[in-house]
């Protein structure tokens, strides 16, 4: 039998193609199929038109490769075979697979090689069907839908067959549309859907979309759903108990209608001790890699993830597909745990950059220094804290020490159920300049609590605006977070081994979204992590600052 999907077999058991075991297989599990299975008959030949619509009429859309044939690969032309290569036995006309989902890594062309099928579907499909592009969002579910109207555009220019307008694309020959549609819009029931592609999985949080497509399909004969996505960051989402289900059908363990209906096609890796021993492993993520995925990009991303957590995090779940928890620790305790001292006295008359974080007033506040020597790059961070005497005796199941803390001098009592912020201010004025005779350059602050802060710093001479600058908290700092794990791996910070500090680094969790941005998160209330979010707020404020701040040392 002349099959693409044995011959990429053939090629994986003689060692010439690299993939994971899941893969692996559920590919033997549908070689046992075509030789035992009776109630579905593999019959390749269904797949052909497709397979030529696409390698003879599709054009690719993007650069560098725009308006060339869309050439498909093995893996390709074996995956469009199985989809549409198998079919009920008795009729052969009623296809086995409705439910699709592959997990494939990053920019391995996987719009481009969805849309072509979208586009072979809407042209060699049944007449009158109704596709749709859906996603978490608009923005998302556009990808698609605007890859298969740029490459409609090529094979019919002048808009002869085919035509798009406000509600969607439309092939004037077969009377089949193509729509868009997400999770984000009110209304997505009532529709009456054939084929769909549900892009960047991932990032659904529920079903809502999945059955409004699944439920919209109950009296069509060959309804397909194409899940295509990477993993992602979102525990316990709807990939999850997607992913779930299709472990159980490649391990053998759902044999019902439903679990046989499903095709799941999963390039993973088998560790993630490979990703970092073997790069002759990373194919097994990334299928296209070295033809569309170029290999130097991947080792560029290896080598950052090496580098920052923020890195490590996006790319495993992005180019490995191995699933990130919601957040996890920011900072290991090697990266902060290192014997590093200053005293205050050494920079008397010296200028400063500062930051405050005032998010919670009734708990803890932090507030750090920066403080440089001249030719040398080690950033000392000078940090006070200020609580509530409410706070004394809380939180000890999560660490707090604040009554120690206090007669250590690291925490001041100011207020009795919430910080009084003349208190803080005061601390610039007469601790740090009086005393110290350090004098405050710039200081950034959290907008959403500062007011009577900001007040009271005006009262003392700094200006708002000039000296004291608003920050905008969350992925805005997403920059300043990386610089600061550099500067951590480095040994660039002393922080005078101040053990509120420690205590905020310890607790600090790294949340990454979907554009590669950290943001510092808790895990639990108690744990505090003010001492980590001003730091990295204070990287930030040197950032904006730094030439000018450079000049200013002694």
């Amino acid at each position: 039998m002349n099959s693409y999907l044995l011959e990429y077999l053939a090629e994986i058991e003689a060692g010439r193609i690299t993939v994971g075991q899941e893969l692996y297989q559920e590919l033997k599990n549908l070689e046992d199929d075509i030789k035992h299975d009776d109630e579905y008959v593999f019959i390749p030949q269904r797949a052909e038109k497709r397979i030529k619509f696409i390698e003879g009429i599709c054009r690719m859309t993007k650069a560098p490769f725009y308006g060339q044939p869309l050439s498909l690969l093995l893996w390709e032309k074996a995956f469009i075979e199985t989809m549409y290569g198998f079919v009920d036995s008795r009729t052969q006309k009623f296809d086995r697979f409705k439910k699709v989902l592959m997990m494939i890594g990053r920019k391995n062309g996987k719009t481009e090689f969805m849309s072509a099928i979208a586009c072979a579907e809407w042209v060699c499909g049944a007449r009158g069907s109704q596709i749709v592009c859906a996603s978490m969002n608009d923005e998302n579910a556009g990808i698609a839908y605007d890859t298969i109207d740029e490459m409609r555009m090529q094979f019919d220019p002048q808009n002869t067959d085919t035509w798009r307008n406000r509600k969607g694309l439309k092939n004037l020959v077969t009377g089949s549309s193509i729509f868009k549609m997400s999770d984000e819009q009110k209304h997505i029931d009532g529709k009456n859907i054939d084929f769909a592609i549900i892009d960047e999985e991932h990032e659904l949080k529920d079903n809502r979309l999945y059955m409004a497509i699944s439920q919209s399909q109950s009296v069509k004969e060959n309804p397909k759903i194409v899940s295509i996505t990477t993993n992602g960051f979102i525990t316990d989402g709807f990939l999850d108990s997607e992913l779930e289900k299709a472990r159980a059908v490649i391990n053998g363990e759902d044999t019902s209608l439903a679990g046989r209906r499903f095709l799941p096609w999963l390039y993973t890796q088998d560790s993630e001790e490979e990703i970092w021993q073997d790069e002759s492993s990373w194919i097994k993520s990334n299928p296209s890699l070295g033809v569309v995925k170029r290999v130097d990009y991947l080792r560029e991303q290896v080598d950052l993830a090496k580098k920052s957590k923020t890195d490590r995090v996006f790319v495993l779940a992005k180019d490995f597909n191995i699933h990130q928890n919601t957040a996890e620790s920011w900072l290991n305790q090697e990266d902060y745990d290192y014997p590093a001292t200053f005293d205050l006295e050494e920079f008397r008359g010296c200028q400063c950059l500062a930051a405050v974080d005032l998010a919670e007033t009734t708990d803890l506040c932090s507030v750090k220094i920066l403080l440089m020597r001249k030719g040398s790059r080690v950033k000392y961070v000078y940090s006070h804290y200020f609580i509530p005497a409410t706070k004394i005796g809380t939180d000890v199941s999560a660490g707090a020490k604040y009554e120690q803390w206090v007669a250590d001098g690291y925490v001041t009592v100011a207020g009795d159920n919430m910080v009084d912020e003349s208190f803080i201010a005061n601390w610039f004025y007469e601790t740090l300049y009086q005393q110290y005779g350090i004098m405050l350059y710039k200081l950034g602050y959290d907008q959403k609590f500062a007011l009577s802060f900001i007040n009271q710093m005006v009262n003392y001479g700094w200006q708002k605006n000039t000296d004291l600058i608003m920050l905008q908290q969350g992925t805005a700092l997403g920059g300043a977070l990386k610089k600061a794990e550099t500067d951590f791996s480095c040994k660039y910070i002393n922080y005078n081994e101040n053990p509120v500090d420690r205590w905020c680094f310890e607790n600090a969790k790294l949340k990454v979204n979907s554009y590669q941005v950290g943001m510092l998160v808790k895990s639990e209330s108690q744990k505090r992590i003010d001492g980590a979010v001003t730091l990295v707020m204070l990287e930030e404020m040197y950032s904006r600052y730094a030439n000018d701040f450079q000049n200013l040392l002694n």
